[in-house]
């Protein structure tokens, strides 16, 4: 039996304008635009209670998000989607080729896997596409189509600022290899090239600037470790300019081993 509860993480200020509202099995990120609020990813559908009161704890309204941008079209990413959107009108957002994901046309969230059931179709208002930006209040984000993880998994990079320093923000839309599985691939008679796909784009990011790296998932980027480092007074750990190349390099590695 799933226990959402069990998910629980408080949410917090990562810097300036960027906040983590999420929960330990997925992450979920907003960015105060001055004219709203974008939301990154929306979890779990049973996880939706514990995004919404991280994000009243720290001061904003589930009203004041205006857009729910995902990294890709599987379940602990956008599960929660359908929900927020009947809530707060939000407009939604979703790398292309993930969008029969999403309505419910292709069964490749991988819900299954997870042990659930996904029911919670929707039809995402803008279908993304590589270099194309969201632009809202102050904030503009360049969106780099990543496809591997799954076809339509999008990466995104913008600036954040306390009013004082301005940073840039980063993140890869998926870098689990369990996708690239042959297992996986062969039961739903998926195309290998996603393999390639995942390495080319790992190359390919490697040509980002990004000072702040935020996951989808806090084992990513150490979510958890770096906000405990955070209460103790530590200078923001999540202004790290190298850790973004590591990551990649990282993930480029074990990947290797599929080859």
């Amino acid at each position: 039996m799933y226990k959402p509860w069990l998910e629980r993480m408080d949410g917090f200020r990562i810097f300036g304008n960027l906040y983590f509202v999420g929960c330990r099995g997925a992450s979920s990120h907003i960015i105060d635009t001055g004219s709203g609020l974008i939301m990154l990813d929306t979890g779990y559908p049973q996880t939706l209670y514990l995004i919404i009161e991280n994000i009243y704890k720290i001061g904003f309204r589930t009203q004041d998000i205006k857009y729910i941008i995902h990294s890709h079209g599987h379940y602990d990413h956008l599960g929660a989607t359908k929900a927020l959107v009947e809530l707060t009108g939000a407009k939604t957002f979703l790398g292309a080729g993930d969008r029969e994901y999403a309505n419910g046309k292709a069964d490749l969230t991988w819900a299954k896997e997870l042990g659930h059931t996904y029911y919670e179709m929707f039809e995402p208002d803008c279908l993304l596409y590589d270099k194309d930006v969201i632009e809202l209040g102050n904030t503009k984000i360049a969106c780099v189509a990543s496809p591997g993880h799954t076809p339509g998994t999008m990466s995104y990079f913008f600036d954040v600022t306390d009013g004082k320093r301005i940073y840039r923000a980063g993140t890869h839309g998926g870098t689990g290899i369990n996708t690239l599985q042959a297992e996986f691939l062969d039961r739903y008679g998926l195309s290998y090239d996603c393999r390639k796909d995942f390495m080319e784009t790992l190359e390919r990011l490697k040509k980002e600037k990004v000072d702040i790296f935020i996951g989808n998932h806090v084992w990513n980027n150490d979510t958890i470790g770096k906000y405990e480092r955070m209460q103790k007074g530590e200078a923001n750990p999540f202004v790290n300019p190298g850790e973004w190349q590591r990551f990649l390099k990282k993930t480029q590695r074990e990947a290797a081993t599929l080859f």
